[in-house]
């Protein structure tokens, strides 16, 4: 038992001898995760005290998308490459350190975070490659398989890296389990059995290559990618009669994209540096619905191009003020054609078919001020406009200009506590997948685009207080409120006679969070190697509702997420064991003529690492142990919930079963 005065004592240690500080930056070199034995970049960020990986935005443009890690204090030219995959291709041996900026630091572009680790590689020291293969049994007998090669390593004046990956896997959030349409005062309308499968397989190749060149240097990288997945859902209907239903969801996809990166010095203390991005995308959806009287047919065709420029230039003016000024530019595209037929009756559906052509501009100026060693200052302005055109099904043209200012300080009264606070308007990027219609044919939902939606806008406050304890613990308590204008939720949209549910712009709302984070090693307590991570995030949301005109929450948004890592390090046998728990959480959605709930219980994955070889890792994974339910409850009504009365309740319960995962990775060179 730790007695209080010890414990207090413990609290009021200072930071560990091996990791450094300075003005917002905690360093921790590599040898810090030695007992750890890492694979791999990724696995030395799941160790950092005080850290949670964010893999950023879907969103347009390159400003303000992008996760909260930078390599060799630059954000990876990326938008289809995952954060966390582009981490597991870096190898442990190759991270000199990683940086823990917090609240902000000179030269360093938080990118509107108040946290960012910033991993610093070492010279290559030669070729590195990685062979790996893994193989994932379902409770139900299928398997499913995956290859990765990835090699990495010095050429000339530069160096390169590359990958190749095969995978095959699941949607585990549907598989087998009953459901039922009962009226309001619970009289059976309907009962029936669900059995569900989803599988996956893809290919994804990568390569870079970076060189001295022009007095700068140059990084050049691109990515392939594509996808093929399959669902088929079979209902067994008992109730009123026996008969069976169908749906079938195909969806195939592609990726390539293509970036580079140029920077150098200007003279004096400024540094340029220009980047280049160019991606496409593109979908084709097949959906088909079978039931008695019923056959549907939905097809979507759709293909999206993003082409960015930005130029930036970084000017410390002294070591305390650094000037960060910059533009840029964007072009993007949207074809999509889209067809529903019902019956082999041809349905018009709002936005089926529409080309979308954006230009988007943006010029920005940030200043970090540093006035003591105890405070930081950072003041940003960005402006952006932009001009949208659709043509086909629907015709318009658009013109959008935003101001977007932010200001940030973070104050460390001592060396184990800082408090952190920011005021921001920020403007949502536009979702093109929010412009063409879409289709759930085996709920019966067809959704409409909107080309004419304006991007959501918000002033977020945030406050957050940051305690780090016993040495290595680190407690985060952060308050966000969030001024909703031009909120994007969903409302009705009229076709002569028919009514179509479509993203839309719904008003003014409001949008509150806590979120706390917790780092805690045992170490101190007395327990080697173990360490708990957890995070967890409580929402509450208010907008109104286009169809009632009554508050309720916002569509999609889950009032609470949670999950919690547990891992134990055992030295004797270069062995790693623990748990990842996903807490379970609550979504609704508001369409103008039904609420459908859904409900998640918690995920849990076992697993255990050993290295048998410093050179080999096997990993083995039990995943889904709790065998959890997903749960779907729809209350629909015969027209608009303002003025028709409920007419039946689905609900549908579904379980995807256990799995067994064996990894085994070698590292080559």
């Amino acid at each position: 038992m730790i007695h209080a005065v010890g414990f207090a004592a413990i609290l009021a240690a200072t930071s560990p001898a091996q990791p450094s500080q300075s003005q917002g930056k905690i360093n921790y070199p590599a040898s810090f995760f030695l007992e750890t034995r890492p694979t791999t970049a990724m696995d030395m960020l799941s160790r950092l005290p005080g850290f949670s990986l964010e893999r950023g935005d879907r969103v347009r443009g390159f400003e303000g998308g992008g996760g909260n890690v930078l390599i060799n204090g630059e954000r990876p030219v990326s938008k289809t490459d995952d954060l966390d995959e582009i981490l597991r291709r870096i190898p442990a041996s190759r991270v000199a350190s990683i940086e823990l900026i917090r609240g902000g630091a000179a030269g360093i572009d938080m990118q509107g975070r108040t946290v960012l680790s910033n991993v610093i590689l070492a010279k290559s020291p030669g070729f590195q490659g990685v062979f790996a293969v893994a193989n994932n049994y379902i409770y139900d007998g299928r398997d499913r398989f995956g290859v990765r090669l990835e090699g990495s390593g010095p050429v000339g004046s530069g160096t390169w890296d590359g990958s190749l990956r095969f995978g095959q896997g699941i949607n585990d959030s549907i598989g087998k389990g009953p459901a039922s349409r009962v009226t309001p005062t619970g009289t059976p309308l309907e009962t029936s059995t669900i059995d569900a499968h989803g599988q996956a397989q893809q290919w994804i190749a990568t390569s870079a290559y970076e060189v001295p060149t022009l007095g700068g240097r140059l990084k050049v990288n691109g990515r392939a990618f594509w996808n093929w997945y399959k669902e088929n859902e079979l209902d067994q209907i008992t109730f009123p009669a026996r008969s069976l239903q169908s749906n079938r969801f195909q969806n195939s996809e592609y990726q390539a994209e293509l970036g580079a990166r140029y920077t150098r010095p200007l003279g004096g203390r400024s540094q340029l540096e220009l980047v280049g991005l160019r991606k496409a995308e593109g979908q084709d959806i097949v959906s088909y619905f079978r039931a008695p009287g019923i056959a549907a047919d939905f097809t979507l065709d759709r293909k999206t191009t993003e082409s960015i420029l930005r130029g930036v230039v970084k000017t410390p003016l002294n070591s305390h003020l650094t000037l960060e000024t910059g533009a840029e530019g964007a072009l993007n595209t949207l074809i999509s054609d889209t067809d529903y037929v019902q019956n082999l009756v041809a349905i018009k559906v709002p936005a089926a078919n529409v080309e979308v052509r954006e230009t988007r501009g943006e010029t920005f100026a940030k200043a970090v001020w540093t006035p003591g060693a105890q405070v930081t200052l950072e003041a940003g302005l960005r402006a952006e406009a932009s001009r949208i055109t659709s043509t086909g099904d629907v015709r318009l043209t658009r013109t959008l200009t935003f101001v977007k200012p932010r200001l940030a300080a973070t104050w460390t009264p001592v060396a184990n506590t800082q408090v952190r606070a920011s005021l921001e308007h920020s403007v949502g990027q536009l979702n093109f997948n929010d412009f063409v219609a879409s289709s759930s044919l085996n709920t019966g939902l067809v959704t409409a685009g909107n080309p004419n939606l304006a991007p959501q806008q918000a002033w977020v406050s945030e406050f957050t207080l940051e305690q780090r304890f016993l040495s290595d613990g680190v407690l985060t308590l952060t308050a966000r409120h969030s001024a909703l204008t031009d909120a994007v939720d969903r409302a009705p949209i009229f076709v002569g006679t028919s009514v179509y549910d479509a993203p839309s712009n719904i008003g003014n709302g409001t949008r509150d969070e806590m979120i706390v984070n917790l780092s805690l090693p045992f170490d101190r307590l007395g327990v080697k190697g173990l360490l708990l991570k957890a995070d967890s995030n409580w929402r509450r949301s208010e907008v109104t509702d286009p169809t009632t005109k009554g508050r309720r929450e916002i569509s999609g948004l889950a009032p609470v997420e949670w999950n919690l890592h547990l891992t134990q390090d055992i030295d004797g046998l270069s062995a790693r064991v623990g748990f990842d728990l996903f807490g379970g959480s609550r979504q609704t959605n508001y369409r103008f003529n039904e609420v459908s709930r859904e409900k998640y219980q918690s995920y849990v994955v076992a697993f255990a690492e050993w290295k048998p070889r410093s050179d080999i890792l096997i990993r083995t994974e039990i995943q889904n142990v709790t065998d959890r339910q997903n749960r779907s409850t729809r209350y629909i009504h015969s027209g608009p919930r303002s003025t028709t009365p409920l007419a039946s309740v689905d609900d549908r319960v579904q379980t995807s079963g256990i799995s067994y995962l064996v990894r085994v990775r070698k590292s080559l060179g």
